[in-house]
């Protein structure tokens, strides 16, 4: 287990580029499974959860190729389809939450795939069932006595079928694995409620491009036509979002003039709008962000005085990923805000270390925290911590970075998982921050 030691109070200065969007490379790379053609993807962050998935394609038989440090190319044109089965594959997968996107090429392209007992954050319910009843409307069938799986899905002897469907919710994950199997069944599909969010548009607009017939791309219906092959395309991840709010949040933590480069701004929808509701202050430089030096921010209020809600919503609302962030830099402000975490239970569990470096929070309910901001008036107080999972990580990485004193966050391959060379590349703007192995 490797920990972080952070020197906090340091000021930040210069430029950073955000790494490739983790969520929507978990989704393109699977999508390689769908043709026996090269696919070349660019803009693939370096981190653990892609490093893991690449190699269980790998052991699939994928033959994958590194063109560069940021691209590769995937080729799957002669898979060992019985990997899936074996005690190997289950243990692989169940370290990797975005293994279950391979369920849908699978599904599509073979007509047969396994559903893992998957891993990822403790953040609370994350059911499969979205995903399960996508493939059951496309007329795949189930077996639940398989070894080492939850369940074996296959395709009936005419193959899976277009159908309408109405989704209970609209998942991310749920979303792209349904789109995956339903490109190649025949007849047409319609999806409604479906997530619109970049990481589904990005993977429609690249199985388009291999050939799929896939309409209504940014909105919540999709219709798609299915087709009996797709071929090979290059495709350029969008630099993800995530880490683009997380370095806006450091800024306006640490008093620091930063600017983020090449950010897709286009693609950011609310969030930079929801960070100024927070009272800082950034600015649009052609595809930059520019966070100026703030010795002090404030909250807004309602236009009737009342204290501020931020809450994640589905897409183009607010990404639940955000709100870790959102309320760290909270605490720092001048003002009160309520977060309200809509979507997972226990995702704000992290903040009783927050408490213990001196924030006032109060924890209403697993849902929503209150958050009273002191401003310049108390700072935070370095802690020892551990990360819980990717985002609650960089929000008390954030926390030690603008704290009194050194702090410490054991289990740092949490944040690994989601972020790229954290380190590495804050340092080089001016963070104190060193890596100890264990």
């Amino acid at each position: 287990m490797s920990s972080f030691i952070i020197e906090g109070n340091h000021r930040l200065s210069g430029d950073i580029y955000p790494q490739g969007a983790k969520n929507e490379a978990l989704q393109v790379i699977c999508a390689t499974l769908l043709t026996p053609e090269r696919v070349e993807i660019h803009n693939i962050p370096d981190i653990l959860d892609i490093r893991n998935l690449i190699c269980l394609l790998e052991k699939m038989g994928v033959k994958v190729e590194r063109l560069s440090d940021e691209a590769y190319s995937f080729l799957a044109d002669e898979l060992n389809i019985d990997y899936i089965y074996s005690e190997e594959y289950a243990c692989k997968a169940a370290s990797l939450r975005g293994s279950v996107l391979m369920v849908g090429p699978l599904l599509g392209r073979f007509g047969k795939a396994v559903l893992p007992q998957t891993g990822g954050d403790k953040i609370g319910r994350r059911r499969l069932d979205t995903h399960l009843a996508g493939f059951r409307a496309l007329g795949a069938e189930y077996n639940h006595g398989i070894q080492h799986h939850i369940c074996e899905i296959t395709t009936p002897k005419s193959g899976l079928k277009g159908k309408y469907m109405l989704l209970d919710e609209a998942s991310v994950t749920g979303t792209a694995n349904i789109i995956m199997a339903a490109v190649l069944a025949e007849g047409v599909t319609t999806i409604y409620n479906a997530a619109c969010e970049p990481y589904v548009q990005q993977l429609s607009e690249m199985l388009n491009s291999m050939g799929a017939k896939i309409q209504g791309i940014g909105s919540n219906l999709l219709t798609i036509e299915g087709v009996n092959a797709l071929h090979g395309t290059k495709h350029t991840i969008l630099p993800d979002m995530i880490e683009v709010g997380s370095f806006i949040g450091m800024a306006a933590m640490t008093g620091s003039e930063i600017t983020i480069k090449n950010t897709a701004y286009d693609k950011l929808g609310v969030i930079p709008e929801s960070f100024r509701r927070l009272g800082i202050k950034l600015e649009k430089k052609e595809d930059d962000i520019y966070i100026p030096a703030q010795d002090k921010y404030r909250i807004e209020t309602f236009m009737d005085g009342s204290i501020m809600t931020i809450a994640d919503a589905p897409w183009p609302g607010l990404t639940p990923d955000l709100l870790s962030v959102m309320l760290v830099i909270s605490t720092q402000a001048e003002g009160s805000v309520l977060i309200h975490q809509k979507m997972f239970e226990s995702r704000l569990f992290f903040v009783d270390k927050l408490i213990d470096m001196g924030a006032q929070i109060i924890l209403c309910d697993p849902h929503r925290a209150t958050v009273i901001g002191l401003g310049n008036r108390q700072h935070l107080r370095c802690a020892k911590m551990v990360s819980p999972d990717i985002r609650a990580g960089i929000a008390l990485l954030i926390a030690a970075m603008s704290a009194d004193g050194t702090s410490r966050i054991d289990n740092v391959e949490q944040i690994d998982r989601g972020y790229q060379h954290i380190d590495e590349r804050l340092n080089r703007l001016g963070a104190h921050i060193s890596r100890k192995n264990a």
